[in-house]
């Protein structure tokens, strides 16, 4: 067995193990310089730190309740504690943890930050505007941290202030380009600009695939992208109803006896419709979908079983449309019309209802 280091080297070993995100190994070296320091605050909030991260909540409060024992002023200590209650949803402890923190070092960035973070948890009005001031306050005392211009970002989205929070993701990204979160939120706000600003759903979905690429565990980047493909698809439906009202109406005309210039006349101008629609809006998707997005898109649209029963629902009835021209004496076919267009019209709601529940939890 090791003997314990009382040199401070294993501490320093752990700082440096923990940055590299080797949390195991961090906390057994911070273990071991423990063993001969076990009133060492500092260490004893690091393994806080390090239990935390590998999900030990209860074994990480206790720690870093021991380091407040120790030293009731520690900084750290009242931040880490926070965080911690924070993820095991005891708000109220929590938020009395940030304050103190606040207390005890009012002109330091991370408190003020901390703080606006608990708040912004709360579904009360007032303690979301609270929020957005603990996180301006956090921005005026560290205006180089990206992760306190993203939490202007996000309490001012939560308050309606989109142009705020734009203007805090850009900076934020600014600062820090890897930010995943920062380019997730981002691309919501360009994702509801969509419709009245050029542009702005190429930038949503370049957003949330550099989001996803650069934290492959963003469960909400991916999601969002799903969102985009089935909303693609399911755009696509309306396109598919014109050409199948107007297959139904050529088919029709020539069950009643339509013949020779009159019946091709219908023919055609169905056929024109479907053709029409299916070019002008594969035209229109190109435009919207640059290449260097449509490999992503497709790959999220492989793996989701709401976007595959959007897309069969659609094809089928762009299918039967373009036979039924050809294949209008067989009856069974003509019978096929009417389960195809309910059949379209439930599995939008049904898959629908399927995509919000794959959404992550907050």
């Amino acid at each position: 067995m090791t003997a314990p280091d009382p040199t401070g080297r294993d501490l320093l070993q752990a700082d440096a193990l923990y940055d590299l995100g080797r949390y195991e190994q961090a906390a057994e070296a911070a273990a071991r310089h423990l063993a001969a320091h076990p009133d060492d605050a500092t260490a004893l909030v690091l393994l806080a730190r390090c239990r935390h991260r590998l999900g030990d909540e209860a074994q990480a409060l206790d720690l870093v309740e021991r380091a407040l024992r120790a030293e009731p002023d520690s900084i750290g200590g009242w931040l880490m504690r926070t965080h911690v209650l924070l993820t095991t949803e005891r708000y109220e402890q929590a938020e009395e943890s940030a304050r103190r923190a606040v207390a005890l070092a009012p002109h330091h960035w991370a408190t003020h930050y901390t703080l606006g973070t608990v708040l912004d948890r709360s579904v009360r009005p007032e303690r979301k505007r609270a929020a957005y001031e603990c996180a301006r306050t956090a921005v005026s005392l560290a205006p180089e941290e990206s992760d306190a211009h993203f939490l202007v970002g996000l309490t001012a989205q939560r308050l309606g202030n989109h142009e705020v929070a734009e203007r805090a993701y850009e900076t934020a990204l600014r600062l820090d380009p890897e930010s995943s979160e920062a380019h997730n939120n981002l691309s919501l706000l360009h994702l509801r600009r969509r419709w009245w600003r050029p542009g702005s759903w190429t930038k949503a979905a370049e957003g949330f695939v550099q989001s996803a690429a650069l934290d492959l565990n963003d469960r909400q980047a991916r999601h969002n992208l799903e969102t985009m493909a089935w909303g693609t698809v399911a755009g696509s439906r309306w396109v598919a109803l014109a050409g199948f009202v107007a297959a139904s109406m050529a088919s029709v005309h020539l069950r009643s006896g339509a013949e020779g210039g009159a019946a091709l006349t219908g023919v055609l101008l169905a056929a024109a419709v479907m053709i029409g629609g299916w070019g002008g809006w594969f035209l229109w998707l190109t435009r919207r979908v640059p290449p260097r997005l449509r490999r992503p898109l497709l790959l999220v649209s492989r793996g989701c079983k709401p976007v595959i029963a959007m897309a069969v629902a659609v094809g089928l009835m762009a299918l039967h449309s373009a036979l039924s021209l050809v294949l209008w004496r067989v009856s069974a076919f003509g019978s096929l019309a009417f389960p195809l267009f309910w059949g379209a019209i439930i599995t939008y709601w049904v898959s629908r209802a399927r995509l919000q529940r794959r959404a992550p939890r907050n």
